[in-house]
């Protein structure tokens, strides 16, 4: 039982939360500085006749594809502004692809962020594909409003006192 004023015991440490249940961000001043890397996936889902539209170059808006990449690098780069516990990091690179899939239909895409820091790139990279996603949502909705937005996960990452993952 908890004392008053004090939540229960959670369990296994959480990073982000302080002695007494408070989010706090983590201090990495003692980890080294290390090569980190992460990639992220997702899909936005939709009609055959819009992926056309997207491939054709005829969305209203304009260039669907080029525009979404460009949003997801920008997104990475302002992660720390987005996400409350983020440090903000000195990233060396942002790649980010969108991939038609006509099998999908769908618009594939992949960004991998990396840096020299103390802490992951993770976030980074997930939001690249999320904002490159909502993007592709933004210029499209005239066209379709049913396009779904899914599958965003991290698939991949290195570097850092955990180490290296890959997704199944």
């Amino acid at each position: 039982m908890a004392e008053p004023g004090r939540p229960a015991d959670p369990g296994p440490h959480l990073s982000h939360i302080d002695e007494v249940g408070r989010a706090r961000m983590v201090d990495v001043s003692a980890k080294a500085v290390t090569a980190r890397e992460a990639t992220a996936r997702g899909r936005v889902s939709m009609r055959p006749e819009t992926l056309a539209q997207i491939v054709d170059g005829r969305v209203p808006k304009g260039d669907v594809l080029a525009t979404a990449r460009l949003a997801g690098i920008m997104a990475a780069k302002r992660t720390h502004d987005l996400i409350p516990l983020c440090h903000p990091l000195p990233l060396t690179a942002i790649e980010v692809q969108l991939t038609p899939d006509e099998h999908g239909p769908a618009i594939a895409i992949e960004a991998t962020v990396r840096t020299m820091a103390q802490t992951g790139v993770e976030m980074e990279a997930l939001t690249a594909v999320s904002v490159a996603a909502l993007t592709v949502y933004d210029m499209c909705k005239a066209v379709e409003r049913s396009m779904r937005i899914g599958e965003i996960r991290l698939v991949a990452k290195s570097g850092g006192r955990s180490g290296d993952y890959r997704a199944e």
